[in-house]
């Protein structure tokens, strides 16, 4: 009891001196992938049991590193007091074979939800994890750390834009049964923060959302949802926040529907929403409310997540006709900062292909199509990288400085389904050829929502906008749901998949398209079925 008991002391001093609770190095957890470690602590509790929902919000992972994996939980409990969590990860779903065990703490400053990285793990394994309090256990979790050397496969879910009263969470249930994915990369509007009351369920609270209580609860509403829940559990998570974690169409002084006269000070609201989603995410923080970060997956894959809302983001322009705003040269999406880290991370890469995770759409998308020598033509949304021109031309110079990589894109916000060519002049044949993906710098998969609806969503829209658009290749606009990306060392291959009715409490899942592009070409080519998913040894984290 002694040697436990100085652990959790000098954790908790560690957190009392502002330090993240993270735990020191798990020793002898990389020394083999099929051995567990010895002399671990083990749980010791002899108190009151706490209340049967102590893990009613289920358990998380994210960020994945070849040695290390961020672990969430969160304790629900009335009383006020510290409470101290145990928390182990083993190489079996039985934790007959451990690799590491410890002890931290959560209190009401940190609404009594926990986050550590769990280091010294092997590259490129499944670990199943669990936590224990006040004499309850957690549900258990399933996590996998990022491979090293040269893996020849990487698979991904994706998928965004949750909106809790706008339908049930079919696309994270499917991604959770979906076994044989390596991680879940979530694009952001993880939750809304609107007051929307919804046909179906609503928000609690029933507001929008601006105080500390106000956003902590919201979160926690949505992570009652059981598909939710069971997504977190089965997957780790790379997570990035849109604007619906904050306010709509939200930028970094400001947003759409913030008033500072009612509503107060858009730095403090922003500074709430922000802690509240570094308590509630399995992301691995780093100062100031960057969120802007680089995940290897040995050669194979450079993930790429940008922050495109609230880092560096100038004032999005009034309109799409604001031409004169939309073009400056001066402002900036990202901020110049996240601007050099990117063409820094460009330049310096060594893998087989970039993969860029970010929030809205990059490609031109426009209402009027015309060559840039003849003035661009009309854009569609000035909130995407269409409201800023230059911003987009300085990455895409990044990218011919850095010899023009293997570049796929991963978009969300708009809630409909495209594939593009990246191409900073579509409209003009001596710059881009549809045909043959000459002068194209990239592919782009934008995904649906998870519930949230395309403003417009008639198929006549997607037949408009293709026709002034050479370089989109696909788009869908009434169906919701979530795309695999699925990476080897010959092509990117991304699958659609589309749910039949979101407002169900049952749904069907069906392939909406699958769209590839091969090594080297930075270019669409559409397939008729996606490939055989590879084989995985690894068992589901099982029910408790």
């Amino acid at each position: 009891m002694k040697s436990r008991v100085s652990r959790r002391e000098v954790l908790r001093i560690a957190a009392a001196l502002g330090l993240a609770p993270v735990l020191p190095s798990l020793a002898g957890c990389g020394d083999s992938s099929t051995e567990g470690v010895e002399g671990l602590p083990d749980y010791e509790y002899d108190g009151p049991a706490g209340p049967s929902t102590l893990f009613q919000h289920g358990v998380a992972s994210g960020d994945p590193l070849t040695d290390r994996v961020i672990l969430w939980t969160r304790c629900s409990t009335d009383s006020e007091e510290v409470v101290d969590i145990y928390w182990e990860v083993a190489l079996d779903p039985e934790f007959s074979r451990r690799v590491g065990a410890g002890w931290v703490s959560s209190d009401a400053e940190r609404d009594f939800t926990v986050k550590l990285d769990a280091v010294g793990l092997a590259a490129g394994t499944t670990y199943y994890y669990r936590f224990r309090a006040l004499g309850r256990t957690s549900p258990i979790g399933r996590t996998r750390t990022a491979p090293s050397g040269s893996p020849d496969r990487l698979r991904m879910g994706v998928a965004s834009c949750s909106r809790y009263t706008g339908g049930y969470f079919h696309a994270y249930r499917g991604l959770a049964d979906k076994a044989d994915l390596d991680l879940v990369v979530h694009l952001g509007d993880y939750i809304y923060e609107d007051g929307n009351a919804g046909p179906l369920r609503p928000h609690d609270p029933p507001r929008e959302l601006s105080t500390l209580e106000d956003y902590r609860t919201r979160y926690a509403q949505y992570r009652l949802d059981a598909d939710l829940q069971e997504m977190h559990r089965q997957h780790p998570f790379v997570c990035v926040w849109d604007d619906h974690e904050s306010a709509n169409n939200a930028w970094k002084d400001g947003a759409a529907n913030h008033d500072e006269e009612t509503e107060g000070s858009w730095a403090e609201r922003r500074a709430r929403a922000e802690r509240v989603y570094s308590e509630w995410m399995p992301l691995r923080d780093q100062p100031g409310g960057m969120i802007f970060r680089h995940l290897r997956f040995g050669d194979l894959v450079d993930l790429l997540m940008l922050d495109t809302r609230l880092w560096g983001r100038d004032r999005p322009a009034d309109s799409p006709g604001d031409r004169d705003v939309i073009r400056d040269p001066g402002r900036t999406m990202l901020g110049r900062d996240q601007e050099q880290w990117f063409a820094d991370r460009v330049r310096d890469s060594t893998a087989r292909w970039i993969v860029l995770g970010q929030q809205v759409i990059f490609s031109p998308w426009k209402t009027i199509g015309a060559p840039e020598s003849e003035g661009g033509g009309q854009i569609l949304n000035q909130d995407a990288w269409d409201g800023y021109f230059a911003c987009r031309a300085r990455l895409l110079q990044a990218l011919r400085e850095a010899g023009n990589p293997n570049l796929a894109i991963l978009t969300a916000d708009i809630h409909s389904s495209w594939a593009f060519d990246v191409t900073d002049d579509p409209n003009d044949p001596e710059v881009y050829d549809p045909q043959t993906g000459a002068g194209a710098q990239g592919v782009e998969f934008v995904v649906p929502g998870v519930t949230s609806a395309f403003p417009v969503p008639a198929p006549a829209v997607v037949s408009a906008i293709q026709a002034v658009n050479p370089h989109l290749a696909w788009g869908e606009v009434t169906q919701r749901g979530y795309m695999v990306v699925d990476v080897d060392r010959q092509r990117i291959e991304t699958t659609w998949y589309h749910i039949d009715d979101v407002t169900a409490v049952e749904a069907e899942h069906r392939i909406g398209a699958v769209f590839a592009t091969r090594h080297g070409a930075n270019h669409l080519e559409e397939l008729q079925e996606p490939a055989p998913p590879p084989p995985r040894g690894a068992a589901p984290a099982p029910r408790s």
